[in-house]
């Protein structure tokens, strides 16, 4: 895989409650990928971006919402997320806090 397909499969590391709580109990780190990203291509480009050792790579495509925008229906964009096991004593440390 070449260096500009590594740092574009990887959009952004997803916050929230159960990402929070995948990293606490099971050394789990959630990123949003390209919806055309496989997980050999994940794994590969955690390994080389962050410098760590991967276990397994989990990747499922979430089906974007049906809203209204007034009175008008939309819907919102189907996107694809990872779920990237790190090895014990692994982390990333997105903040910089060394």
């Amino acid at each position: 895989m070449n260096e500009e397909r590594m740092h574009q499969i990887l959009l952004r590391p997803v916050v929230s409650e159960k990402s929070t709580t995948a990293a606490e109990k099971h050394h789990q780190v959630v990123f949003e990928v390209l919806p055309d990203a496989n997980k050999t291509e994940v794994r590969d480009a955690v390994e080389k971006l962050f410098d760590v050792t991967v276990e397994s790579v989990q990747v499922i495509n979430v089906r974007g919402k049906i809203k209204r925008f007034g009175r008008t229906p939309g819907q919102r964009s189907n996107w694809k997320k990872a779920y990237v096991r790190l090895a014990e004593g692994q982390d990333i440390d997105f903040l910089g806090n060394a």
